[in-house]
């Protein structure tokens, strides 16, 4: 039997389609459940204009969805596993990782729209389709990477070279006052020679003071009487 469909369904067609069906499928499942109307000779007309409206209707539904497509295609999900030899994962990423990690991007997206045939076992950038709106799809990017790869690597070396910096300043503050003593030795010798020698100069007219004294007091004793 030929029927129009009004609902898109998987593997059957969209709005709008006027497909043959079996007869048993058409009038017990898909006619009942009002997701699609008989095609006869009397209602063809009336079938006409159903199919223009339907369409009408698919296309305002697939512009919408366009914009949805796109900002999938923009997507980038990225996981970190442990790894082993050969990039081989501990674990996988599965169907409802993906699932979860689009709802934190803020996708409301089934679990069987995502087209990933096997969980992802090796560490990698990969492509999954995505099942937007009938024939509409979207791939979005996953990225699986090493648990404490390159980041940690770089933090570990940012923290090594931190903490030799700060062994070097510290070697240099300590070898300072080494280095000042000598300095401050020599500084402390000159001062004490120049204070001898303006202690000598003092005391040099001191001694010439007392030698004239002397003399003189020689030269004045008086004659002795004979």
């Amino acid at each position: 039997m030929k029927i129009i469909l009004k609902e898109n369904i998987e593997n059957l067609g969209k709005r709008g389609d006027i497909i043959e069906v079996a007869a048993g499928y058409g009038r017990n499942y898909l006619i009942p459940r009002k997701l699609a109307l008989e095609v006869t000779p009397s209602n063809r007309k009336m079938i006409e204009l159903e199919q223009r409206a339907l369409r009408k209707k698919f296309e305002k539904e697939v512009e919408s969805y366009q914009g949805l497509v796109d900002k999938l295609n923009q997507a980038v999900l990225i996981f970190e596993r442990k790894a082993g030899d050969k990039d081989i994962i501990f674990g996988s990423v599965s169907v409802t990782d993906i699932k979860e990690g689009l709802d934190k991007l803020g996708f409301d997206i089934e679990k069987k729209r995502i087209g990933l045939d096997e969980p992802i076992k090796r560490l990698g950038n990969y492509t999954v389709p995505i099942k937007v709106f009938h024939d509409e799809r979207a791939e979005i990017k996953i990225e699986v990477k090493k648990e404490g790869g390159v980041e940690a690597k770089e933090e570990k070396e940012i923290a090594s070279e931190e903490k030799k910096e700060k062994v070097t300043q510290e070697e240099g503050e300590r070898a300072r006052p080494e280095e000042e003593e000598p300095v401050q030795k020599e500084e402390e010798g000159k001062l004490a020679k120049e204070e001898k020698q303006q202690h000598d100069v003092k005391a040099e007219p001191a001694l010439e003071e007392a030698s004239e004294e002397t003399n003189q007091g020689k030269t004045e004793e008086p004659e002795k009487k004979e």
